[in-house]
C-alpha cells in the first residue's frame, strides 16, 4: 500500500487496528449553527402543513391499512351489511 492510495491507513503497522471514519480528525457532532438551521427548517415545515394535516395523516393511515386488504375489507363490509339487513 502506498500512502497516496490508502491515506493514513498505510502509515499504521500491519498488526495494529486502524479505524477510518468519515470524520477524520474532526468532531462528528452537530454544531449549534446546524441545529439552529434544522430548527428553523422544522418550524417552516410545521407551519406549511396546514390545519388539515392531522386529518390527512389519519386518512393515509386508514388507506395504508385498507389498501393491502381490499378484498377482505369488501367481504367484511358485505357481511356487516348482510347481518344488518337480516336483523332489521
Amino acid at each position: 500500500m502506498t500512502p497516496q492510495a490508502a491515506g493514513p491507513a498505510a502509515l499504521h503497522s500491519r498488526w495494529e487496528p486502524f479505524w477510518a471514519t468519515a470524520a477524520v480528525d474532526g468532531s462528528a457532532d452537530t454544531s449549534p449553527m446546524e441545529l439552529s438551521a434544522l430548527g428553523s427548517h422544522v418550524d417552516r415545515c410545521n407551519v406549511s402543513r396546514g390545519r388539515m394535516f392531522g386529518l390527512r395523516c389519519a386518512a393515509d393511515t386508514l388507506h395504508g391499512f385498507i389498501a393491502p386488504r381490499f378484498v377482505t375489507t369488501l367481504v367484511a363490509i358485505g357481511i356487516v351489511f348482510g347481518v344488518v339487513a337480516l336483523v332489521v
